[in-house]
């Protein structure tokens, strides 16, 4: 029999990963489940030719969100699985996601569980989404997991989409001074190079400096982009290493404003996440274990594995979250209440809600500085460059007279 990878989560939140032979991987799934293990990943332990060859298109996440929203509404309208599949099939239009729709449909057919076709799809569903439905699944109300499933990922699309608009007119502002700086310096400035050349006379430092910069971007601009190229592969693999990562992300915290911005975020996603889990049955151990994903953060993830470490313990998550100041502090206490009063799981989604508006907040009082200085940056450079020129022009005119 063939061989598969596994990784999965016991009931206590510990993940363990090895090998294992099947006959197949819904086999594999099975012969895990039936050790009180939590899949969370199965592959074949093939080469990574063969791996690479089964390649598809990824479903965004926009694609899963509607297609988990239509999925809970078919099902609480009583239609069964497969039906519900079938609908989905037919009405889709792109290739790429009838086909994962198709290849969930005949697994379902084949025996197979939901969440077991999930977990089938090449990577294609993130695990915590694939966990959610198997909870679902096992406590009978997989329509009522998937209309959360489906809330919950609205949520988070609309929290990316807050930072990512906002986004949009400081990154036009910064390309358009970019554009504008470089337009002068290879365009305008070696105009007067030539008069300047013509006279003959040293020109002042701020001059040179400006003509150096106008001919070095005429002449070798390649090489900054080479150099821009290798900075960005430098960076990315340097930042691939768990204890750099987490020193930078660290100091991203610290940054003014920003940092306050990401912690924010990283509130409200966790908090969602966890709510969610919570709701679905999950013990709070393994909801907060599949939750440390969703945190980009490499520092507060760090964190999260020390609760995770001192719920093992019995000490709660409160306390654990307090002391490793992991959260903000209103978010703490609402937690605290929340556990005290064993209502955890709503209290979670009121501060999730709550730091979703403090995360509109701090990007629109983040844009109200951004924008002038951006203005007041490009007013600086431009006048800078202007101001050299004329230094040379008034040199030349004092040596004339």
């Amino acid at each position: 029999m063939p061989k598969f990878f596994y990784k999965a989560v016991k009931l206590d939140g510990e993940s363990i990963e090895g090998e294992l032979e099947a006959a197949d991987e819904a086999t594999l799934v099975r012969q895990l489940q039936s050790q009180g293990l939590i899949p969370i990943e199965t592959r074949s332990s093939v080469g990574l030719r063969a791996r690479f060859a089964r390649v598809r298109r990824r479903l965004s996440q926009k694609e899963i969100s509607i297609l988990t929203r239509e999925l809970a509404t078919l099902l609480e309208a009583g239609m069964t699985l497969d039906r519900s599949l079938q609908i989905l099939v037919d009405l889709s239009t792109e290739e790429h996601l009838v086909r994962v729709l198709a290849d969930l449909q005949e697994r379902v057919r084949g025996g197979a569980t939901f969440s077991g076709a999930l977990e089938m799809q090449d990577g294609q569903f993130p695990r915590l989404y694939v966990n959610m439905v198997r909870a679902g699944e096992a406590s009978g109300a997989l329509n009522q997991v998937l209309d959360r499933l489906a809330d919950y990922l609205e949520r988070l699309a609309e929290l990316r989409q807050t930072v990512t608009s906002a986004l949009v007119y400081p990154s036009i502002l910064l390309v358009v001074a970019g554009l504008s700086v470089i337009m002068l310096l290879v365009f305008v400035v070696p105009q007067f190079t030539v008069l300047f050349d013509d006279m003959g006379e040293a020109l002042p430092l701020p001059t040179q400096i400006v003509v150096a910069a106008g001919d070095f971007l005429r002449d070798a601009w390649w090489a900054l982009l080479v150099a821009m190229a290798l900075m960005a592969v430098v960076l990315e693999r340097w930042l691939q290493d768990p204890v750099v990562r987490a020193r930078f992300d660290q100091h991203i915290l610290g940054v003014p404003l920003f940092g306050d911005l990401v912690w924010k975020m990283e509130t409200a996603r966790l908090c969602h996440t966890l709510s969610t889990l919570l709701k679905n049955g999950l013990p709070l151990l393994s909801a907060l274990t599949l939750s440390k994903e969703v945190v980009s953060n490499r520092k507060l993830a760090g964190l999260l594995n020390e609760v995770s470490d001192d719920l093992k313990h019995g000490r709660g998550l409160a306390g654990p979250l307090a002391r490793l100041a992991v959260l903000p502090e209103l978010a703490l206490q609402m937690i605290r209440v929340g556990e005290e009063s064993g209502s955890l799981d709503a209290m979670l989604a009121k501060v999730a809600s709550i730091y979703d508006r403090e995360t509109r907040t701090s990007v629109q009082s983040m844009l109200t500085l951004l924008e002038p200085i951006l203005i007041i940056g490009l007013g600086v450079i431009v006048a800078g460059i202007i101001m050299s020129i004329l230094l040379a022009i008034l040199g030349a005119n004092e040596l004339v007279f």
